[in-house]
């Protein structure tokens, strides 16, 4: 009598365990895309003088072609849960059906983990070289994928090994020529100028370590109305907490000029970092400021970089609009 082999239970389970996992996955993604849609800040508990995940979704690596880079995160996180849970779920009597769909879901998960597995191997990397910070649901994440690229690879018996390294070369040479490609543009800084009269674009990406003295050096200038608007700012008392290190405030600093900053920085900044010139860190956690900028303007609070439009809009400002730079 021959006795037939037993299935390993990872074969039983691999597919709801990786359902599971890109399930929580797609939860701390949604979650975040939530937040950066809303303008809101990530709970994130990070230690004084150290960057934490909303400086993360601040910074320029979050976002790509105009979106938060956590919503194609959660599109990627979905995905994988739909191709984990296909064959589960589909009720076709053929027995050559279900195989090919077994199959055919197999490739798309074993893809799919070698392309996140890559892409966040790539923010890692930008998170402690470049961003310099400390985030939890980044580095939960990345966890999340590689986990999703071991369990599809124990958790079937893969009848050609060679296929999995043929993937992995084709799928993982893809997802990083397209990742550097995709970033090519944030290694660069400048004032991008439009059509003569109108407001320029500014975009901004440090290639030094900021001056705790000043952070980076402001190379545009203000007009009339930024003075008059940094003014009106001091004058109805708003209050701008910022970091010293912050691309995003050096940002909202382009966007005021060099004139115009000074004045926000006599009056209405508040340095948030122990390191940094006339630092009040105090006043930043009594106000419990999560990341940077944070304007509070008439009593109300407003996350991230705010055009001068914005600004003068919440805060009543009735001179001249004739700005000479957005965001």
């Amino acid at each position: 009598m021959i006795r037939r082999r037993s299935t390993p239970w990872i074969h039983k389970w691999s597919r709801p365990l990786i359902a599971a996992i890109a399930g929580c996955g797609a939860l701390i993604t949604g979650y975040l895309t939530i937040e950066k849609l809303t303008g809101g800040s990530a709970a994130c508990v990070a230690q004084a003088g150290v960057k934490g995940c909303n400086d993360v979704l601040s910074s320029p690596w979050a976002t790509v072609f105009g979106q938060p880079l956590t919503l194609f995160g959660f599109l990627a996180y979905i995905s994988m849960v739909i191709f984990a849970l296909a064959p589960l779920v589909f009720n076709s009597g053929e027995k050559n059906s279900r195989k090919q769909v077994e199959n055919w879901t197999w490739l798309l998960l074993l893809a799919g983990a070698i392309a996140m597995s890559v892409f966040s191997g790539y923010l890692m990397y930008v998170l402690a070289s470049q961003i310099k910070a400390i985030c939890p649901y980044c580095i939960g994440s990345a966890l999340f994928s590689v986990s999703l690229l071991v369990l599809t690879i124990i958790g079937r018996t893969w009848e050609d090994i060679g296929q999995i390294f043929f993937t992995a070369i084709i799928v993982g040479m893809v997802t990083l020529i397209g990742t550097l490609g995709v970033y090519a543009g944030v290694n660069q800084s400048d004032v991008t100028p439009v059509t003569p009269g109108q407001p320029a674009k500014i975009t901004f990406t440090p290639k030094g370590d900021a001056n705790p003295a000043f952070g980076w050096k402001v190379t545009t200038t203000s007009g009339e109305a930024e003075i008059a608007l940094a003014r009106h700012l001091a004058k109805v008392g708003a209050k701008e907490y910022s970091a010293y290190w912050c691309p995003h405030c050096h940002e909202q600093k382009l966007l005021f000029g060099k004139e115009a900053e000074e004045i926000i920085n006599n009056d209405v900044k508040v340095e948030c970092i122990p390191e940094g010139f006339k630092a009040q860190p105090e006043l930043c956690k009594a106000a419990k400021i999560e990341g940077f900028p944070t304007w509070i303007i008439n009593g109300k609070s407003y996350s991230g970089v705010q055009n001068l439009e914005e600004l003068a809009k919440v805060s009543g400002y009735t001179g001249p609009r004739n700005f000479k730079y957005f965001r």
